[in-house]
């Protein structure tokens, strides 16, 4: 069964870190490209950075610099770290292979509130 576990979220206050974890089940993990995603309230889902099978990396472009995407194929998990948190990153954060084969099984996703 495919199943994605997002973990890691929490309150934290602006300027500080975060790391976001995505435990994946059910596939070959290691043979598929990741991505991160958020969506904040009254947002749609946003894509927020992707790592391939070899280990390569990419980002939206507003992301760059703050955000590290990187990942454990020996574990299955994804990992994303988040520095110099800002208000406007508050949002679910969701794990998704970059194929639509899996698309129905989405996690229910990580929050991630940044708050003074």
């Amino acid at each position: 069964q495919v199943q994605f576990v997002e973990s890691g979220g929490g309150l934290v206050q602006p300027g500080g870190s975060l790391r976001l974890s995505c435990a994946a089940s059910g596939f070959a993990f290691s043979e598929y490209s990741m991505n991160w995603y958020r969506q904040a309230p009254g947002k749609q889902r946003e894509f927020v950075a992707t790592i391939t099978a070899n280990g390569g990396s990419n980002y939206a472009y507003s992301e760059q610099g703050r955000f590290i995407v990187s990942r454990d194929n020996a574990k299955n998990t994804v990992y994303l770290e988040i520095n110099n948190l800002k208000p406007e990153d508050t949002a679910v954060y969701y794990c998704m292979t970059n194929s639509a084969q899996f698309r129905a099984y989405w996690g229910q996703g990580t929050q991630v509130t940044v708050s003074s």
